[in-house]
């Protein structure tokens, strides 16, 4: 059985949400003005925890619809066009609606996270240090968790109302979403992780609490995006040097604690004894037999169960993230023309992070060669393929592994950030600096980890699952190390090691290339995937998620909607 102190928390003060307004409060619960001890206090930081875990099949906190899908990385998948429709609205972007209810649903539930911070910080500030000793860090806490949901919505919305602890619930709907731009909203969101970082303590005695090094780590991610100026139309137009160099020393903060890669890239994505380990800077805790409910589910991976082992095969992996794990013959990968020709499991040599990625069949579920996937684990083969996703799926044998009918979840902890997503924020923040040079023993470091990730990619007689090949960037040798090609290794290897983790459209938009990646990724699939026949980005609107219509009705017009949609 796994516990964790903030669900346990949860179910004794009964803290829950509803969904009706921004602006309606938890039900059960103790009023802020009722809060007369530190015991009680605590029970708001728990609930701004909860949040975290708070989460449903079609919201996904884990971001695959909205980082994954909405990319070249993934196809929505289930059973057609018209099971979760609105989500093949997102990855086509020509039919993606303000009224859509999965939009005001994500914001609601994010804003839901942020009024708990808010709240447990105008809590604990009632009492002294010396009534109270934890009060700095909870108050860090909270800030960090406050910039964690600030970051999300701003990424995928961009123009959203700032809203402090300063201000009542009843004055919410006043907030205008323009009152700040993007650069002073992420300065504010930086605002709240620096504090975090120097008000936290090293190591956290209770597993599922924010550390100094998350905050550091979510703070080169804050300063990386922030480095990167936008126009009113999304466009960049600039990319900040100190902004840049921010990001290096939030980085090597992260790089002097005891943080570090798995020595096996697959240790990440396993559960029990691997998960919260070396390389898990934050996660999101999950549990059963807590005594609530069903426990504290993944809700939000569950409908990525392949068909075969549960329901319901969302989140298909792409044939072109699959073909950009092919290596050359120098172990590279092949970064101009790794699209051009599908791989061929039996000629081409891969990176081993696919196999820890993408199940194909013939090739074991989750390093048991005795349990092989086949066709039969796709629901629609002619529109989404028979590839499925990994990293967020476990074995049916797991102990972890809920029946939740018709759906399976799973108790694994959910990773928020890791150490190899720092070192490629400083990698690429040293690349855009003109230190190419210091950024290639970071790129190297992670290349070394994954070559040497292959002792679980077996088949039952022994033999290695695929062709593994993967080699160094050696400048002179088998790359000229200059800045353009940095830059390009770096984004591609970002691609690899992070792929399905709900990043890749966010670093598209981050570099400002989303356009011309997404609107070649149609161009090569449309002969293949009928759905993307009329798929289109939009430069200047895509880029960013319409605000919720509904939010725009409650806001009493006060929102002003994002570029492209009106």
């Amino acid at each position: 059985m796994k516990r964790y102190l903030y669900i346990t928390l949860l179910a004794v003060l009964g803290l829950s949400s509803c969904k009706k307004a921004l602006d309606v409060g938890p039900k059960g619960s103790l009023n802020e003005d009722q809060v007369a001890t530190p015991e009680q206090a605590e029970g708001f930081v728990t609930a701004a925890y909860s949040q975290l875990g708070n989460d449903e099949i079609n919201r996904a906190f884990s971001m695959y619809q909205y980082g994954n899908i909405r990319a070249d990385d993934a196809y929505k998948g289930g059973g057609g066009i018209s099971d979760g429709d609105v989500f093949h609205a997102m990855e086509t972007f020509v039919t993606s609606r303000p009224d859509q209810w999965n939009y005001d649903v994500m914001w609601y539930n994010i804003y839901v996270g942020i009024r708990r911070a808010n709240e447990g910080l105008r809590v604990i500030s009632k009492f002294t240090a010396d009534e109270y000793p934890l009060v700095k860090e909870r108050s860090a806490e909270l800030r960090f968790l406050r910039g964690y949901w600030y970051l999300m919505l701003e990424n995928l919305f961009k123009n959203i109302p700032y809203i402090d602890e300063k201000l009542p619930s009843q004055d919410y709907k006043n907030v205008k979403n323009n009152e700040f731009t993007r650069d002073q909203i992420l300065e504010k969101i930086a605002a709240d992780f620096q504090f975090a970082a120097e008000n936290l303590p090293a190591k956290q005695t209770q597993v599922g609490r924010a550390n100094k090094y998350a905050g550091y780590a979510f703070l080169a991610k804050t300063r990386l995006f922030q480095a990167y100026q936008q126009n009113e139309t999304h466009a960049v137009i600039n990319i900040d040097p100190a902004k840049l160099q921010q990001v290096v020393q939030a980085a090597d903060m992260v790089a002097a604690s005891s943080y570090q890669l798995q020595p096996d890239f697959a240790n990440n994505f396993l559960s029990g004894s691997f998960e919260n380990g070396v390389e898990a800077i934050m996660s999101v805790q999950f549990s059963t037999d807590d005594g609530a409910g069903r426990g504290r589910v993944n809700f939000g991976d569950m409908l990525t169960v392949p068909q075969g082992i549960g329901c319901c095969d969302f989140q298909k992996p792409s044939q072109t993230l699959m073909n950009a794990f092919k290596t050359d013959a120098a172990g590279l990968p092949l970064l101009d023309t790794y699209n051009q020709q599908n791989v061929d499991f039996s000629v081409n040599t891969v990176d081993p992070r696919v196999d820890h990625t993408i199940s194909r069949p013939g090739a074991p579920w989750k390093y048991d060669p005795n349990r092989l996937v086949t066709t039969a684990w796709s629901r629609n083969i002619p529109i989404y393929g028979t590839y499925n996703s990994m990293k967020e799926n476990v074995s049916p044998d797991c102990d972890c592994f809920i029946n939740i009918a018709p759906f399976f979840g799973n108790t694994k902890a959910r990773i928020m950030i890791r150490y190899a997503d720092v070192l490629l924020f400083k990698a690429e923040a040293l690349i855009e600096l003109g230190r190419q040079n210091e950024a290639l023993p970071l790129i190297n470091e992670i290349r070394d980890r994954a070559a040497k990730s292959t002792a679980r990619l077996v088949m039952a007689n022994g033999q290695p699952t695929s062709r593994y090949a993967v080699k160094p960037y050696m400048p002179g040798v088998n790359i000229i190390w200059n800045q353009e090609n940095a830059r390009k290794a770096l984004r591609f290897e970002r691609r690899l090691e992070m792929a399905l983790e709900g990043e890749r459209f966010f670093d598209l938009m981050r570099w400002g290339i989303a356009d011309q990646e997404m609107n070649a990724f149609f161009n090569a699939e449309k002969s293949t995937r009928s759905i993307y026949q009329n798929a289109r980005f939009t430069k200047g609107r895509d880029e960013y998620l319409p605000i919720p219509q509904n939010q725009i009705f409650w806001s009493e017009n006060r929102y002003v909607q994002n570029p492209g949609y009106n």
